[in-house]
């Protein structure tokens, strides 16, 4: 099959989903609209190559989604233009392949299966479009009257992606910008060129992420539901404070007087969190998986740990929602360091850090904690289906 580029249109301001922000980074079912969208081309062998097309303000933030993520085949993101015409153009500049099939980022649910029939299809008949034919009544209406009612069967709505021919597309958009030329899709430019562009049967499930009840229905259709594939874990962990180590809680160094006893890094944060997380999922804990008795962890960073826990969670279908950690100490004061533990525990959850919650709290000087002999940590964690 012919290795295509795909463009991922992600510029769009998405002022109707009520957001405040551009609408590709909003997260639905647990991750961004734009990293659902991506996994998915990710994943399609017929694809060589994805470049993402995004405003001028969102390059850093599409380019720390590919590296959370670990998307290989993003081979550059670009800043997209005034109008979306504009930045697919941008996108054709750094395209590669001799295929390009066109995707809006807004639309999650598209299916591998969709896009390898799209490129099929361009490569035989040089431009395509996915769209599925109109249900519903259509009636011609000036005002508020109703002038006749049109004939549907003739009548599809359009997705993406639309897939063409590298050259065609490209022929398409120069004679558009020569005549100065503005239309809603991609299409309509080879369409003013004379070439045929074929219908590929698209999906109703492949709907463009506008409106909030869009919104709602691909947390339905990407989550797989919700309470019914949804799990809770609690962490709890225990360490004695020891001489001459460093201090490492939430995967950052403490500036402290005295370190944590154990025989990794005895980091007390992530060990109750990777705990939760493995309970949630009825993996057993940290001591299986990591056993103190085995060399190859003494020492060992606890962020490397919650990362293999990740991976672990990952390969038994499951994917984190959140986690909210209780450290429990007289000393140190932890307050000026939850954010940078958010950071490093969000990093590697392959999480967002707002989905990351550290708080800290005394016993009032009652127990080993409030005797200053160690530090606890109690954490939830909570995974649904991925």
């Amino acid at each position: 099959m012919t290795k295509a580029s795909a463009l991922i249109a992600a510029a769009g301001a998405g002022e109707r989903l009520g957001k405040g922000i551009n609408k590709a980074f909003v997260e639905v079912a647990g991750k961004p609209i734009l990293a659902h969208t991506l996994s998915v081309f990710e994943s399609c062998k017929a694809v060589g190559e994805i470049i993402i097309i995004t405003g001028e303000p969102d390059i850093e933030a599409a380019g720390e989604l590919v590296g959370r993520f670990g998307f290989s085949k993003v081979s550059g993101i670009v800043a997209g233009g005034v109008q979306r015409q504009d930045s697919v153009r941008n996108g054709l500049d750094a395209a590669t392949g001799d295929i390009v099939a066109i995707h809006d980022a807004a639309r999650p649910m598209v299916t591998v299966e969709l896009i390898e029939r799209s490129i099929e299809k361009a490569a035989e008949m040089g431009a395509c479009v996915a769209a599925v034919p109109v249900i519903d009544t259509i009636k011609s209406a000036r005002g508020d009257d109703v002038v006749s009612t049109v004939d549907r069967s003739e009548l599809y709505s359009v997705q993406t992606p639309q897939t063409f021919r590298a050259e065609l597309i490209r022929r398409a958009y120069e004679r558009a910008y020569a005549d100065g030329y503005y239309a809603t899709d991609d299409a309509a430019l080879v369409e003013r060129l004379g070439d045929r562009v074929a219908v590929v049967v698209g999906s109703y499930d492949n709907i463009k992420v506008t409106t909030p009840s869009d919104l709602e229905i691909a947390q339905v259709k990407l989550g797989g539901g919700f309470m019914d594939e949804t799990r809770v874990g609690i962490g709890f962990d225990v360490h004695a404070f020891a001489e001459n180590r460093k201090l490492m809680l939430g995967g950052v160094e403490i500036e402290y007087e005295s370190g944590l006893a154990g025989h990794s890094d005895a980091d007390v944060v992530l060990h109750a969190i990777a705990d939760a997380l493995l309970g949630a999922a009825a993996l057993g804990d940290i001591g299986r998986h990591f056993p103190d008795s085995d060399p190859a962890y003494k020492g060992i960073s606890s962020l490397n740990l919650l990362s293999e826990v990740n991976h672990i969670i990952a390969q038994a279908g499951w994917c984190v929602v959140n986690v909210d950690a209780t450290v429990i100490c007289e000393r140190p004061k932890i307050s000026t360091y939850v954010p940078e533990m958010r950071q490093m525990i969000a990093r590697a959850l392959n999480a967002s850090p707002d989905r990351i919650s550290i708080k800290g709290t005394t016993t009032e000087r009652l127990g080993f904690t409030g005797r200053g002999e160690g530090i606890a940590c109690q954490a939830v964690g909570t995974l649904r289906k991925a």
